[in-house]
């Protein structure tokens, strides 16, 4: 009787130990460091922090402006921002629509530009940082075959056209993207056509510009318009660039 009582506290202990054992082992591991994890605590990997606001073209409408006119520096809303227009027809992208209005905001329109041309913005005081995660955030409306494509200028003059590229024929629409993630073509400032790159082996056409100093950052639109009317244009009323501002050297070129 006495050896059978044994026997079975011994299976108890045992039965007992192994669930002890069971219960420890489903116990997360303890923090690195000696922290413990808590509300409000932990040591898990820091995510990366978004870039901030860089640049926020809000497009106004001057006293002086009425009706439909050539967009100009006064159109710029941030006074630290200046307007950059390239092209064979410059200063050809109109105003349009009307200032507080949330189906036809004030904004610009290219459809008198018988050319292909590109708007940028220049911070006066910063570089922009448009690696890792930058983003661009714009709305546009288009017609035909018509697209809405980023373009960036270096410090050294050169200005890429990236492979991202908005259409919505509908009605205005906002997207975002990030820089880093696309490819880019050089682009011939002038006539705004895209040109080879330097070094490139035969039809080798993309490039890899340093995006941690960027210039000037912008859209363009490689295409003429067709006039007033339904035919082909980019329409572009929001245009935001999220990135970390970098010093301007002094002796930055400016263009």
């Amino acid at each position: 009787m006495l050896r059978h009582v044994s026997i079975t506290a011994t299976v108890g202990l045992l039965i007992a130990l192994g669930m002890i054992g069971a219960v420890s082992a489903q116990q997360p591991a303890p923090a690195q460091g000696g922290q413990a994890q808590g509300r409000g605590g932990g040591t898990g990997a820091a995510r990366a922090s978004a870039a901030p606001l860089f640049l926020d073209a809000k497009w106004t409408r001057p006293a002086s402006q009425t009706g439909q006119t050539k967009v100009v520096q006064e159109n710029i809303g941030d006074p630290n921002l200046e307007l950059r227009q390239y092209g064979l027809h410059e200063s050809c992208l109109l105003t349009s629509g009307n200032p507080g209005s949330e189906t036809t905001p004030f904004s610009v329109w290219s459809g008198e530009c018988e050319q292909p041309f590109a708007t940028l913005f220049r911070h006066k005081t910063n570089l922009v940082d448009l690696t890792g995660q930058s983003r661009v955030r714009w709305a546009v409306k288009t017609s035909g075959f018509h697209l809405v494509r980023p373009v960036v200028k270096l410090t050294d003059g050169t200005m890429y056209v990236g492979d991202y590229a908005s259409e919505s024929v509908p009605m205005l629409v906002t997207s975002e993207f990030v820089p880093a993630s696309i490819r880019w073509i050089k682009l011939d400032p002038k006539r705004l056509v895209t040109v080879s790159t330097p070094g490139g082996t035969f039809n080798y056409i993309w490039a890899a510009p340093d995006l941690s100093k960027v210039d000037e950052v912008g859209f363009v639109d490689l295409m003429p318009a067709s006039g007033h009317g339904t035919g082909g244009y980019i329409h572009v009323s929001t245009f935001q660039v999220y990135g970390r501002p970098v010093a301007r050297a002094a002796t930055t070129s400016s263009r």
